[in-house]
């Protein structure tokens, strides 16, 4: 009878195994929501040293597992249950896909032999996925676990960093297996799908002329994005900037690499930086919309783009002047290797750099003269001062900052301040709302040792806002500012021609409860709330939650029609 007691024990069934597989590539959090059939996934997983995120929904908890990828450099792991988990969960996979992020979506699926029958959750999630995903794989056994783990966050994190997705049906998960034959499969696929090293694809010949055509320009401008942060590219771009003395201008994600505050920071004098310059060196960022896409009458007809991307085929589509294939901290170092065997320097003098600092100091004058305005009722620009000002007291290490919406996150942009790397996570590429939440759980556990501020419109607070409960029950570090000015872009802005039909006595599409309690929200549920409304509320109230760092809401009541349309999207409303 002992021997047979023995042998039971030493069985493993399908989430053990998912779970030991996890544990042994090396995943240290997951985010997600349990249920049928993960339950047990998810706390065997726990038991193995993996922290489980439960969330309240599936969407926060991917939002959540995309930036993890982003700012740890190892793929985020989001849990879902079967058919309609899943689906939620298809926001947080394409987010990182559309960013180029590391994470993978483990869900949980229907028992095989009753696929087509009409089965619990049934879904298709193989196909569902497809369009959101760089690979995705189906476990039909349970000795195909480990290779499906291992294959899905090797890929997860390899070329072009994305989205991947493993598949766990029912009765795999139910499925047993002697550890031993677990061992043996975990030691197989441990070699197979160990992450391959990074290999630079760009030539002494393409460095060779990248430097030449640095050195030849009369406006040269480096712009780098969060391809250049995710890949750790901070010390390279220093040297490389401060070695030639040419403008630098971050794209939003891209900012903290190189602090806002450096002499050569061109993000005050962007219009001019784009227009004018002859050569632009493009690191980790993608011509796309949030660059104008490379064209006129943004950028000059004339400009040469020296495009740095880690996927060739993104080169190819956006056809530069010069392509550099590769991880963006390795060929900067094989470039600043080149221009240090033949170095040169623009000067603080030289014109090109005398009119970018400038014009740019002659715009940062006129931001600060706005800002120095203490406007109340609120406009949008005296809160960000206030909450500027006290980040920037903090001192290192930074906060994270968290932005959505979309006044608050354009002028975020603009007044916030980033002086160290990864320390800003917004929209994103994708110009996504509703991450913020997810975003702030994401970032409290990856970097335990920072504040985590998320500045936030209410609409877009409002997408995640029950994962406030998420944040008191974690007891993280995490204080939420809510812009509160009663909808979205603002309350009622409708034409009076717009306002007729059996509707017409409904509020506006845009508008929600005005002055909602939004503090009140964390409070049932343990954590810290406060109401301001002038700026020694706010002052006071930023202190106190700074320094307690624990769970907070700070509804910052604004002026319903201080703000606009998002400025940089007006055309496309």
């Amino acid at each position: 009878m002992a021997e047979d007691s023995d042998a039971r024990s030493a069985l493993l069934d399908g989430n053990q195994l998912i779970a030991k597989s996890l544990a042994r590539f090396g995943v240290h959090h997951m985010f997600g929501v349990v249920g049928i059939p993960v339950t047990s996934l998810a706390n065997r997983a726990v038991q193995l040293g993996v922290r489980f995120l439960a969330f309240h929904n599936e969407q926060s908890a991917g939002y959540a597992a995309s930036a993890y990828g982003y700012l740890t450099g190892r793929p985020g792991v989001l849990l879902t249950v079967s058919g309609p988990g899943c689906v939620h969960g298809l926001a947080g996979l394409a987010n990182a896909m559309a960013n180029g992020w590391p994470m993978v979506m483990i869900s949980g699926s229907c028992d095989q032999r009753d696929f087509g029958r009409g089965d619990f959750q049934e879904l298709d999630q193989i196909a569902a996925v497809g369009p959101f995903s760089k690979f995705s794989v189906k476990a039909e056994g349970i000795s195909e676990i480990p290779d499906c783990v291992f294959q899905a966050l090797s890929q997860a994190g390899s070329g072009r960093p994305g989205g991947c997705y493993l598949d766990f049906p029912a009765d795999v998960l139910h499925q047993t297996i002697s550890d031993s034959e677990a061992d043996g499969l975990l030691n197989s696929a441990a070699d197979r799908f160990r992450q391959p090293p990074l290999v630079v694809g760009v030539v002494s010949s393409q460095i060779e002329e990248a430097a030449l055509l640095l050195r030849q320009a009369e406006r040269p401008l480096i712009v780098f994005g969060k391809g250049a942060a995710y890949s750790r590219a901070e010390s390279a771009l220093k040297r490389l900037v401060e070695t030639t003395g040419i403008p630098f201008l971050p794209t939003p994600m891209g900012k903290g690499l190189l602090p806002d505050t450096h002499d050569l920071a061109a993000t005050a004098a962007r219009s001019l930086a784009i227009g004018k310059c002859d050569v632009a060196l493009v690191v980790g960022a993608r011509l796309n919309w949030l660059l104008h896409f490379g064209e006129p009458p943004k950028w000059s007809k004339d400009v040469k783009f020296i495009l740095v991307d880690v996927c060739g085929e993104e080169i190819e589509m956006r056809k530069p002047h010069l392509g550099l294939v590769g991880d963006a901290k390795l060929v900067l170092e094989k470039l600043n290797k080149q221009i240090k065997d033949d170095p040169f320097c623009l000067g603080r003098s030289h014109p090109w750099v005398e009119a970018i600092s400038r014009k740019a100091k002659e715009n940062v004058l006129k931001m600060e003269a706005q800002l120095a305005k203490e406007v109340v009722p609120f406009n949008f620009l005296t809160p960000m001062k206030i909450i500027r000002d006290a980040i920037c007291a903090l001192g290192s290490p930074a906060p994270i900052l968290v932005s959505e919406g979309a006044n608050t996150m354009d002028v975020g942009r603009a007044v916030l301040v980033q002086t160290e790397p990864r320390t800003r996570l917004d929209a994103g590429t994708w110009g996504t709302m509703g991450v913020g939440l997810g975003y702030c759980i994401a970032a409290a556990v990856a970097s335990p040792d920072r504040l985590v501020v998320a500045v936030e419109g209410d609409s877009g607070f409002g997408f995640s806002a029950m994962e406030v409960e998420t944040l008191v029950r974690y007891q993280l570090p995490v204080v939420v500012i809510v812009f509160n000015n009663g909808g979205v872009y603002g309350g009622d802005r409708r034409r009076p021609d717009e306002i007729n039909g059996p509707y017409k006595d409904d509020p506006a599409p845009t508008s929600f409860v005005p002055n909602a309690a939004y503090h009140t929200l964390i409070e049932a549920f343990g954590g810290k709330g406060y109401l301001v409304s002038t700026p020694e509320e706010l002052k006071s109230t930023l202190a106190e939650s700074f320094a307690a760092r624990k769970p907070a809401v700070v509804n910052v009541i604004i002026d319903p029609y201080a703000g606009s349309e998002s400025g940089r999207l007006q055309h496309k409303n």
